[in-house]
């Protein structure tokens, strides 16, 4: 991809998906194209923020029907998507966008998002992995990625429990993990969407 065509998203999505005690971010970005259309993509961002993923949706369709490939349309769709709880279109909306343009790390973090609030543990992992290998300083995916990987671990120490009962060493760590699991629940995160300004055409890692 041409240097100068992508920046980073300027803030991180704070509306989280539950991975039983852990929790995940979504991002958003700004797009790197059509910096004239910024006024477009406003209203939608602005219903998004203030929790009317429907009415978001809405407003999706008649820009998509005159610019089907937008990705910053595309992908505000598929958060729309998954705030009005339909899952599987959301991710294959993320899956297109990762066909699409695979140089851009946020959807593959939100696309790991909504496996996780699946379970899908091992798919969510891999998506991460193929955000941070498009962009390796995004630190929201690291962030998940981590959460991911307790997760995992979580599930590994208890299948040797029930394996092994006598292994003392599992409970200790098990009890860690949900400790920290917990207290990465509690944490307080950024808002939401980033307000209505029209994007630049700096290029940077993701922060």
């Amino acid at each position: 991809m041409p240097p100068g065509r992508r920046i980073p998203p300027t803030v991180r999505q704070g509306a989280r998906r539950s991975l039983v005690t852990l929790t995940l971010v979504a991002g958003l970005w700004a797009p790197w194209h059509l910096a004239f259309a910024a006024d477009d993509y406003a209203p939608i961002a602005q219903s998004l923020r203030a929790g009317r993923a429907a009415e978001a949706l809405a407003k999706t369709e008649p820009l998509l029907a005159t610019r089907p490939r937008d990705p910053q349309l595309l992908f505000l769709r598929a958060q729309a998507l998954a705030g009005v709880g339909r899952t599987a279109d959301a991710i294959e909306a993320y899956l297109q966008l990762t066909q699409a343009y695979p140089e851009l790390p946020e959807p593959y973090n939100n696309l790991a998002v909504l496996y996780a609030s699946q379970n899908q543990l091992e798919a969510a992992r891999a998506s991460l992995e193929a955000a941070l290998r498009t962009h390796p300083a995004y630190a929201v995916a690291h962030e998940n990625l981590g959460d991911i990987q307790l997760r995992l671990a979580m599930q590994s120490w208890s299948r040797a429990r029930e394996l092994d009962p006598a292994l003392t060493t599992v409970p200790p760590k098990l009890a860690a993990a949900r400790a920290l699991a917990d207290s990465t629940t509690a944490r307080p995160r950024a808002p939401a969407l980033p307000p209505a300004s029209p994007p630049t055409r700096a290029a940077s890692s993701p922060r």
